[in-house]
């Protein structure tokens, strides 16, 4: 970072800059707010403890790791935060202790009792009573005991191989025929993934739940007979999972992709969880087996992987879990024929529609889109960019369904997108069986914005119909994900979007458009722009105001930028669910900024920007946040809002988010978060995601 580009940075870098992987750790320190607070409901908790966990696994998985690649390449240089590797590798790991005493305090002295006092029970071998013992003595010999593959380590039989994120047994054994002191032997047990994390015994009076592992050990002499069990711990691993293809070496990014992915189950380890109980021998045979060292190994409380309480959060509590959520038809969609093509795409050219998930419905309006323009015989072309999208998407059924009809159907797919590369591949290989045509986007630019455009033969000639969000093709997250989108027949928006695809599938370098902003080329310098606009008016006393709703901001070149906005008298409202480098309200540098961020039922997802623009509001939505890769590493696409009701509904949205009646996390000073859910008068906050529910429940 060049002092001389970025002065207000350079001036103490940890005073006006927070480290990324500090600022995620933050974040997840948020989700792990919602486990513990007492009124959420008490099943919901369940989830965010698992979320939480399922967070950490990521992170270890992709930051940590590439973090850890720096340690052993001899990195010593300083971030733009201020810290070289070795100190952040320090600080998250004191960080990350903390947590994980609290997720362990969490569970064992908060939701475990809790649950037990409204008949749901997490219990070990010792709490069954014999009826439960012999029923889920049953459960292993038929289901468990078959696909169970015990590995002995001796001079014959060397140390396995343990897969990332799988939950192992480490048993000590030794013949019974021996004597005490013979040389004990040891085992691995893997404890099968895809069963039942928690299995359910046959309690009548309550649901009652023992971990896996503990049923493969107590039934562990059928998988050893002639051995005497001397001990056992639970251990797993963490693996390095990131992807490194060179598209400009690769023949064929998508084979490139397949062996990438096979290499990634070998990647090199970085964390070693283990039972906090675990004997210093034994421990020390793991690290050395599988090449951890001390500052690698995270101790638990029993049981290990919190992420299988998703299988308790899915039990049929109703009371337990957040009010039943009905999502409605989109206003503009309601009236029209369920079975009629005509009318759906007449309902889109009257006026642009403006959606708003998981509140309107996903499926009655996006999938409809695609559906509609797969059967409808006066569509010609489909063009679709696909990043995330469900393993039975409705949405690539519809393009395979519009390429074998005969329609010229393009399909954008990012096989790089993290943990669905391997999804994606295969998508990938199905629509070309089907006849689409599949392309991969830029060579070394992931595919991110999210478009569809479907051409269409009409009498008054061809129309082009375009649905532009936030979020991704997925049916499944669009339930739970907080998201906007617009469909559309504008004729300048339609030019613009085909505009793009064709950047995307052939050579249009120095295309313009009217009504985007296109990352990597247009993005970054028009939304400067925009902020040095509001610094102009503000100076020349008109109305300047910056707005923006993101999932994260880290680009230091944005953050200088409100900074400077902030010096000059520029209110500056955000709201970041995620990673947030900037700081707000140190004075002289950013006390005219607010910082909060909203988590909750909903995954806070949409990318809003509102710039007062001397009194004519200025609206953009789109699929960028300002991080350095989605405004230099990847194609992004957002959108100017036009419509004055669309417009009117985005501000309304900004003012709740930013409601002091609307509870939220609350960036103070020091960078840390303040948790808000009371009112100026001390009164409880109504929950955020409730009170948007009623307000779309009262406009039907």
């Amino acid at each position: 970072m060049s002092s001389q580009k970025f002065p207000l940075l350079a001036r103490s870098p940890r005073e006006t800059l927070i480290d990324r992987e500090l600022s995620w750790l933050a974040f997840n320190e948020r989700v792990l707010e919602l486990a513990e607070d007492e009124g959420v409901p008490l099943l919901e908790r369940c989830r965010f403890l698992a979320i939480f966990s399922s967070n950490l696994d990521d992170f270890y998985m992709i930051r940590v790791a590439t973090l850890k690649r720096k340690l052993e390449s001899g990195v010593t240089q300083k971030n733009t935060a201020g810290y070289t590797p070795s100190q952040l590798m320090t600080e998250i790991s004191q960080k990350t202790q903390e947590l994980i005493a609290r997720q362990t305090k969490c569970f064992h002295e908060r939701l475990m009792p809790q649950l037990q006092s409204q008949g749901i029970s997490l219990i070990q071998w010792n709490d069954l009573n014999e009826s439960e013992k012999n029923y889920v003595n049953q459960i292993f010999q038929e289901k468990i005991y078959p696909v169970l593959t015990p590995l002995a380590v001796d001079p014959s039989h060397p140390f396995p191989y343990i897969s990332g994120l799988s939950l192992n047994l480490a048993v000590v054994l030794s013949p019974k025929d021996q004597p005490e002191d013979a040389e004990p032997l040891f085992a691995r047990v893997k404890v099968p993934s895809n069963l039942p994390r928690f299995v359910e015994t046959t309690s009548n009076t309550t649901r009652r739940f023992i971990p896996l592992e503990e049923v493969i050990v107590a039934n562990l002499g059928d998988l050893f007979p002639g051995m005497e069990l001397k001990n056992y711990f639970t251990f797993r691993l963490t693996r390095n999972a990131d992807l490194e293809i060179e598209e400009e070496e690769s023949e064929d990014l998508l084979a490139s992709m397949e062996q990438e992915l096979l290499r990634r189950k070998f990647g090199p380890p970085v964390r070693l969880e283990i039972d906090q109980d675990i004997e210093g021998e034994l421990l020390t045979t793991l690290m050395e087996e599988l090449g951890v060292k001390e500052e690698d190994v995270s101790r638990y409380q029993e049981p290990l992987d919190l992420t299988g309480l998703n299988r308790i959060a899915d039990l049929d509590f109703p009371h337990l879990k957040y009010p039943v959520f009905r999502n409605q038809v989109p206003r503009d969609l309601r009236d029209i024929d369920p079975d009629s093509t005509d009318a759906f795409f007449e309902a889109i050219k009257r006026h642009e529609i403006l959606l708003h998930h998981p509140y309107e419905s996903f499926n009655s309006s996006v999938v409809r889109f695609l559906e509609s323009a797969a059967t409808d015989p006066h569509v010609l072309a489909i063009k679709q960019t696909l990043y995330r999208t469900s393993g039975d998407s409705p949405i690539v059924q519809a393009l395979i369904e519009a390429a074998e009809a005969g329609k010229q159907v393009l399909a954008v797919i990012e096989i790089r997108a993290r943990f669905d590369e391997q999804a994606n591949v295969r998508w990938a290989r199905k629509l070309e069986d089907a006849g689409v045509h599949v392309v991969y986007g830029l060579v070394g630019f992931k595919t991110h914005a999210k478009l569809s455009l479907v051409v269409r033969e009409e009498p008054t000639g061809i129309r082009r119909y375009v649905h532009m969000g936030t979020g991704n093709y997925n049916p499944k997250t669009a339930r739970m994900y907080e998201d906007f989108g617009i469909l559309s027949a504008d004729p300048v928006l339609g030019d613009d979007v085909n505009k793009l695809f064709n950047q995307l599938s052939g050579f249009a370098p120095q295309t313009a458009f009217s009504r985007l902003l296109v990352a990597p080329r247009t993005l970054r310098p028009q939304l400067l722009e925009k902020i040095e606009r509001e610094i102009s008016n503000y100076q020349e006393g008109r109305p300047a105001h910056i707005r923006m709703k993101l999932n994260s901001i880290m680009d230091e070149e944005f953050i200088e930028a409100l900074y400077r906005a902030s010096q000059t008298g520029v209110k500056i409202e955000l709201v970041v669910r995620g990673i947030c480098a900037i700081r707000a309200g140190i004075p002289g540098l950013s006390e005219n900024i607010t910082v909060r961020s909203v988590l909750g039922r909903f995954l806070e997802h949409s990318r809003i920007f509102h710039f007062a623009n001397n009194g004519d509001d200025e609206l953009w939505i789109g699929s960028a946040d300002l991080m350095h890769r989605n405004l230099d590493r990847r194609v992004e696409a957002m959108v100017r809002i036009t419509q004055p009701d669309h417009k009117r509904m985005l501000m309304r949205a900004l003012d709740h988010y930013s409601s002091p009646n609307s509870p939220a996390w609350e960036m103070r000073e020091d960078g840390g978060w303040h948790h808000s859910v009371l009112g100026a008068q001390g009164e409880p906050l109504t929950d955020f995601h409730a009170q948007v529910i009623d307000w779309y429940r009262s406009r039907l």
